[in-house]
């Protein structure tokens, strides 16, 4: 079951608690609902997690925990999500959206230097925003969404195989003691 897979790895929630730099928050983080692994928690932390990563903003990590909060959906699941655009991958997510939203805009997308740098995103910021906030939005909206979805789908199956396994042993079980 997804269920016993998920909690293998997450967190416990008394143990963040404990912690000093998370005392402050810890009355928010202690909130059962958001620790509940279900499959409707899992796909909105999917999807909160999904859409705060992909959006061009400092602080994706506090998004994703408030939005957790507003959705009721699982909170360690929706921040963690948010390290999809770690240092390694943001700038090739987020030039994937600038062309998305460049695209969108019928507007020339601006070649990408051998190097992309810091100075050169501050040089060109101006001009490539309105296709990178529109290219993100979509981006992070239609991902959210998908992942819903796939989370929920993948949840299903899941759940109908292990009660077709379930039945088939006891059919098993059933006919051997039957036969004896």
């Amino acid at each position: 079951m997804p269920r016993r897979l998920l909690q293998r790895y997450l967190p416990h929630p008394d143990a963040l608690r404990r912690r000093r730099s998370l005392r402050v928050v810890g009355h928010l983080i202690g909130n059962p609902s958001l620790w509940v692994l279900t499959r409707r928690s899992v796909a909105n932390a999917f999807s909160v997690g999904l859409f705060s990563a992909l959006l061009p903003i400092p602080f994706q990590m506090l998004v994703a925990a408030m939005g957790a909060w507003l959705a009721r959906c699982n909170l360690p699941l929706s921040i963690g999500l948010v390290w999809i655009t770690n240092p390694l991958t943001m700038p090739l997510i987020f030039f994937g959206n600038y062309r998305l939203g460049a695209w969108l805009l019928d507007t020339p997308v601006r070649p990408a230097p051998d190097r992309i740098s810091t100075q050169w995103i501050a040089e060109q910021l101006v001009e490539i925003l309105p296709a990178l906030a529109l290219g993100s939005l979509v981006a992070a909206v239609v991902t959210a969404a998908l992942a819903n979805l796939a989370i929920r789908l993948i949840w299903r199956w899941q759940v109908s195989r292990s009660w077709r396994q379930r039945t088939r042993r006891r059919r098993r079980s059933r006919e051997a003691t039957q036969e004896s």
